[in-house]
């Protein structure tokens, strides 16, 4: 049995230290280069964020070549009895992003660390600067569509009683006063939830403890279908991973999201 099989998906500071030495831990940090040499949870495999996305216009945050992953994920040591714990330095959202990527090549084996590295040191938590070699080369992978929403698949849901689409820009992108393609405004149905809105600052940037009830109240709720997206689902990585946290059974990243939906002909908008 493993050592994180009795956690939930969204683990502590104290959960992690206890199990730096499992056998089966891939640490992941997603902070920056220069955060990382500077000193990084003991362990941790640095994973630079620009390798989570294909990076290429007009949608730089579609899913990387398959190539690019089975690079990616050798070099990690992936494998089927792995247990990922990952965290960022900004509340989740590249952390989240990289959980999506996870369930992308179909391994369910992860965890969040609360308030990543912010959370870490306020509980008075040692850093290393050791850095791990890579572990191997390229591995084959087999990719899941089923995590990731494609353009043409939310324009055939838009209006479906069961679909919540989660729009987690900040408010003037929302409405189309910030404008960051050809068009403004946002997908038709959409509900608007900035994701920083989503962590607490009084406990270091943890997910808020009452993020179930304010989805209630904004109608995203467990017997929908939630996808997710911001402007290249750097942002709805955190709300993504919210969402899973939570247990929402259908949980789906926009993986194009604005800079795709905003800059695309036939697409409808609202502001």
């Amino acid at each position: 049995m493993s050592a994180f099989s009795t956690l939930p998906l969204v683990i502590e500071p104290a959960d992690l230290a206890s199990r730096l030495d499992a056998p089966e831990l891939i640490l992941v940090d997603l902070t920056n280069a220069a955060r990382y040499v500077e000193g990084h949870i003991a362990g941790a495999r640095f994973v630079d964020p620009k390798r989570t996305q294909l990076g290429q216009p007009p949608a730089p945050g579609l899913l990387p070549e398959q190539a690019q992953l089975e690079a990616l994920f050798g070099e990690l040591g992936h494998r089927p009895e792995a247990v990922y714990v990952v965290y960022d330095d900004e509340g989740g959202g590249w952390a989240g992003r990289f959980i999506w990527l996870l369930d992308v090549i179909g391994h369910g084996r992860y965890h969040y660390l609360n308030g990543g590295l912010h959370a870490w040191l306020a509980d008075g938590r040692a850093l290393d600067r050791d850095v791990p070699a890579p572990a191997g080369g390229p591995l084959p992978l087999t990719l899941h569509d089923e995590p990731t929403a494609t353009r043409e698949y939310l324009q055939s849901r838009l209006g479906a009683a069961d679909l919540a689409v989660w729009d987690a820009r900040n408010p003037s992108e929302y409405r189309g006063e910030k404008v960051l393609a050809a068009k403004g405004g946002h997908v038709p149905g959409a509900v608007n939830f900035e994701w920083t809105a989503g962590m607490d600052p009084a406990r270091a940037l943890r997910i808020r403890e009452d993020m179930a009830s304010i989805l209630a109240d904004l109608g995203i709720t467990p017997d929908k279908e939630v996808i997710t997206h911001c402007q290249t689902h750097h942002r709805s990585g955190f709300t993504y991973l919210v969402a899973k946290a939570l247990g929402y059974p259908r949980v789906k990243g926009y993986a194009g999201s604005w800079s795709e939906w905003g800059n695309h002909p036939d697409t409808p908008v609202e502001v």
